[in-house]
């Protein structure tokens, strides 16, 4: 089945909608493989015939929840016509700061330990929701940022991919790794914010005009 067209945003979703992202995240992280639309109906307290007209299948759903949890990662908007290096900047460690806060909880942990199971595997596709909708996800909502930032002649740069991975790898670090394999303690609020800014000190740095 063909899952319908659903926009994934905080704004888009019903709140009963967020309700079942957030039971079959629930699921996610409790029983791992054991995902089902007949396990996320019970636990959201819904019929499956209402799970389908929504998601359509179970990688329907699936990829909902995937992009439901990356939404919470907020790209803050900005004037191209007014955009000045200040606002870049800011808008870069907001999003590095939300990112990383996102990428350390226990959900996005255990969905991406579930996720690298499943890589290589043909009949599990949650590896590659997870890689569509979350690292190749987060490119295309930051890459027009950092397009914006070049037409502004304040970066300079030839491949807007190449810049968005280097801004990947100066947030991110080996903080995912490090949770991945086991690391129980979380990053503080302001270690994490202390990280992003030095992600947008130095994506400056590198790339700026």
């Amino acid at each position: 089945m063909t899952p319908p067209t659903l926009t994934i945003s905080d704004d888009t979703l019903t709140g009963r909608q967020k309700d079942v992202l957030d039971a079959a995240l629930g699921l996610l992280v409790d029983g791992g493989d054991g995902l089902t639309m007949t396990g996320v109906a019970r636990r959201a307290s819904c019929s499956k015939e209402t799970l389908y007209k929504w998601f359509g299948d179970r990688d329907g759903l699936l990829t909902a929840t995937v992009q439901w949890q990356a939404s919470k990662v907020r790209m803050v908007p900005v004037d191209r016509e007014t955009l000045d290096k200040r606002t870049l900047g800011i808008a870069l460690e907001k999003f590095g700061r939300d990112w990383l806060t996102v990428l350390t909880g226990d959900i996005s942990v255990a969905l991406n330990r579930l996720a690298v199971s499943h890589a290589g595997q043909e009949k599990r596709n949650l590896g590659a929701i997870v890689l569509e909708n979350g690292p190749i996800g987060m490119a295309r909502r930051c890459e027009p940022l950092l397009e914006a930032g070049r037409e502004a002649g304040l970066l300079d740069f030839d491949d807007a991919d190449q810049a968005f991975r280097t801004f990947f790898g100066l947030v991110v670090r080996d903080t995912q790794i490090r949770m991945l394999l086991g690391e129980q303690r979380r990053p503080s609020e302001e270690k994490i914010a202390g990280q992003a800014r030095r992600a947008r000190e130095q994506f400056f740095a590198l790339y700026g005009a």
